[in-house]
C-alpha cells in the first residue's frame, strides 16, 4: 500500500481497541505494520461482534491493511522470533507498538538490548500498573454521573469507547513524535501513555476539574441538551427526532429565521430581561427557548423542512439507529471517497472505510481487508526476520508458527 507513510515498518502486539486502532491507522496511511498473535488466536480473534458463523468483525474492522504473524510466543524460540521481528534492521523499522509489554521479553529494556534506537509506545491501564478499559476509566472519571435523562439518579455508561479512540490516535502520535526524534538525534525512545491519564488530561482540558475546583459545582445532567450553549432534541409530527444547535451567533440566527421565531425570541429575551445572543444565557434559558420551539416541530415532518434546514445553514441532524445511518445518510456509501465495497475473506462483502485522512499529492486508495490470522507468517518470517525455508517449515511443524492452509507457499 503507498501512502503517507510508505516505507515505515510498525510491529504491533495488541488487542481491544486503542492499540489496534493505533495499528490500523498507521497501516492505513500507507505503514507496513505486522502484528503477531499466537496460532490459536489472540484476545481478539473472536471479539464481537461476530457473524452468525462466530467470525469476529471487529477482527476485519482493526486490521484492515496489517499483515499478521502466527507465533507460538509462549515458547523460547517463539519469543526470539518475535524479538528478531520488532528489532529487525532498517531505518525505517524498529518501530513497536503495543498494550500487552511483558517484562523479559517485550519490554523496552529488553528490545533495546537488540536495537539501541528502538521507538515503542507501550499503553497500559493506569500509572499505578492496575488493568483499565474504557468501561471502568469513564465511570472512574465521572462521565456516567453527568449523562442521561435530568432529573435521572442513575449513571449512564457511554455505548462508544470515547477513551480507548483517543487513546489509539495518541499511540500513533507518540510513535511519529518518537521517530522524527530517532531521524534528527539517531536515539530510541521508550513512549508510556496509560488509558486512564489518556482520560484523566480530557477532564482538565474540557474545563471539568477547573469547574470543579474553582466553582465548586458539580456537572448535572442534562438529557441531550448542548452544556453552556443551545442545543436540544425535538420529535417531529411523523415520530422522527431531530438535534438542533445554536452555539454561534450565526447558528442562532439561522435556526430562528428559519424556524420563523425570531420575534417570539425577542418577546422571550425581553420578558426575561436577558440577551438570547450570548451562548451561556441560551443555556441558562434553554427549557423557555425549546418551549417557544416545540410547537414548531411538532406540527410539521421531518420532510417538511429538511431542505430548507439545509439551505437556511441550520446546524442540525436526525436521530438515527446504526443501520438506520447505513440506510439513509450518503456520507455512510461509495459516495463517500473514504468507502468502499470490498471483499473480506471470512466475513463477506460490505462497505468499509479507508483513511479518513486525504493527503494533497496522494492518491486516495480503497481501504483494503484485514488478513487472515497467521496469513502472512512466511514472508514476514523470510523477508523481516531472514530466516530460510527449510526453518520456517520446521516452525510450522512444530507449531511454533501457523499459516492457514492455502495461503501456505512452502515446497513440501
Amino acid at each position: 500500500m503507498s501512502g503517507i507513510l510508505d516505507g515505515m515498518r510498525v510491529v504491533e502486539s495488541s488487542a481491544f481497541v486503542a492499540v489496534p486502532l493505533a495499528g490500523m491507522t498507521l497501516a492505513q496511511m500507507g505503514g507496513d505494520v505486522i502484528r503477531f498473535d499466537l496460532p490459536q488466536g489472540g484476545m481478539d480473534a473472536q471479539r464481537w461482534p461476530v457473524t452468525p458463523s462466530g467470525q469476529s468483525l471487529f477482527w476485519d474492522g482493526m486490521n484492515k491493511g496489517k499483515r499478521s504473524v502466527a507465533l507460538d510466543v509462549k515458547t523460547p524460540r517463539g519469543r526470539e522470533i518475535a524479538q528478531e521481528i520488532i528489532c529487525a534492521d532498517g531505518e525505517d523499522a524498529g518501530l513497536f507498538i503495543t498494550n500487552l509489554a511483558v517484562k523479559g521479553w517485550t519490554d523496552y529494556d529488553t528490545l533495546k538490548a537488540r536495537r539501541t534506537d528502538l521507538c515503542m509506545v507501550s499503553l497500559r491501564g493506569d500509572r499505578h500498573g492496575h488493568p483499565a478499559v474504557d468501561y471502568t476509566v469513564n465511570p472512574a472519571l465521572g462521565f456516567p454521573m453527568a449523562t442521561g435523562p435530568e432529573g435521572s439518579a442513575e449513571p449512564v455508561a457511554h455505548v462508544l469507547p470515547a477513551w480507548d479512540c483517543i487513546a489509539g490516535n495518541m499511540v500513533v502520535s507518540g510513535l511519529l513524535a518518537a521517530e522524527r526524534m530517532r531521524l534528527r538525534k539517531g536515539l530510541g525512545q521508550s513512549v508510556d501513555l496509560t488509558l486512564k491519564d489518556a482520560a484523566a488530561a480530557m477532564l482538565g482540558h474540557l474545563g471539568i476539574i477547573g469547574e470543579v475546583a474553582v466553582n465548586g459545582t458539580e456537572r448535572t445532567r442534562s438529557g441531550n441538551a448542548l452544556y453552556g450553549a443551545y442545543g436540544q432534541d425535538f420529535v417531529c409530527a411523523d415520530g422522527r427526532r431531530v438535534m438542533v444547535i445554536a452555539l454561534t451567533p450565526r447558528q442562532w440566527a439561522n435556526l430562528m429565521t428559519v424556524t420563523g421565531t425570531t420575534q417570539d425570541m425577542g418577546y422571550l429575551a425581553a420578558r426575561l430581561g436577558v440577551d438570547l445572543g450570548r451562548e451561556g444565557v441560551r443555556w441558562a434559558y434553554r427549557a423557555e427557548i425549546t418551549k417557544v420551539l416545540s410547537p414548531w416541530f411538532a406540527k410539521r415532518k421531518l420532510s417538511d423542512f429538511a431542505d430548507k434546514f439545509d439551505k437556511g445553514g441550520v446546524t442540525w441532524s436526525v436521530f438515527r439507529s446504526f443501520g438506520q445511518a447505513l440506510r439513509e445518510d450518503p456520507d455512510l456509501s461509495t459516495r463517500n471517497p473514504m468507502f468502499a465495497e470490498v471483499d473480506h475473506p471470512q466475513t463477506g462483502r460490505y462497505l468499509t472505510p479507508g483513511s479518513p485522512f486525504s493527503f494533497a499529492g496522494i492518491a486516495r486508495e480503497d481501504p483494503t481487508p484485514a488478513p487472515r490470522l497467521g496469513q502472512h507468517t512466511e514472508e514476514v518470517l523470510a523477508e523481516v526476520a531472514g530466516l530460510p525455508a527449510g526453518v520456517i517449515g520446521k516452525l510450522m511443524d512444530d507449531g511454533v508458527a501457523m499459516q492457514p492452509r492455502g495461503d501456505l507457499r512452502l515446497a513440501s
